[in-house]
């Protein structure tokens, strides 16, 4: 079975890169282990596949029909990191990757990386140039005065809730004054 630990982190948790581009994907395991496994989760066709398997001694095992020469693992700086170098990029890459070690007969997960795989990255949104002409000073006073505004975002939700649990008490308030008539309800008179 699979299991998710934190015993294995990653880094980053998402990535949003361009086609034909390559990655790097670190994993760093806190565990004693005998190599790492490396796994696509696919959104697309929901399933994980196995992309390789690299042992302590850093021989590579790959998964059926996984090109050898897009995905590689190597020692990042210690015994217990590794990080997969991923080339060639392609929109079809694109899933959660997971980095695994194996302890007794279960797979341990590691945290997940998010990889997006696009044709064009999204353009960068340029700041407006900044002004010369000095900005009019905000007193503290006027500055309190729209510390607690709420933009209708907030507002408009929050009254149509109130709304409707004001309306729900309507047929509570209805019952209740159809069992207990306002004359019971009196004391006796002075």
């Amino acid at each position: 079975g699979f299991c998710t630990t934190l015993l294995l982190t990653q880094t980053p948790g998402h990535m949003l890169t361009q086609t034909s581009n390559k990655t790097e994907i670190l994993c760093d395991l806190k565990k004693e282990h005998t190599g790492v496994y490396w796994y696509r989760w696919s959104q697309e066709r929901q399933q994980f596949q196995f992309l390789l398997f690299s042992n302590a001694m850093g021989k590579a095992t790959y998964g059926r029909n996984v090109e050898e020469k897009k995905f590689s693992v190597h020692e990042a700086g210690s015994q217990s990191s590794y990080s997969l170098h991923i080339s060639g990029l392609h929109p079809s890459d694109s899933g959660i990757y997971y980095c695994s070690m194996s302890q007794y007969s279960q797979l341990l997960l590691g945290t997940g990386t998010q990889l997006t795989v696009v044709d064009a990255l999204p353009p960068k949104t340029t700041q407006t140039p900044v002004s010369k002409t000095p900005l009019p000073r905000t007193t503290k006073r006027k500055a309190a005065g729209r510390e607690g505004a709420c933009s209708p975002l907030v507002w408009i939700p929050l009254a149509a809730a109130v709304l409707l649990l004001l309306l729900s008490l309507v047929p509570i308030a209805y019952r209740l004054h159809r069992e207990f008539p306002a004359s019971t309800l009196r004391g006796p008179g002075p």
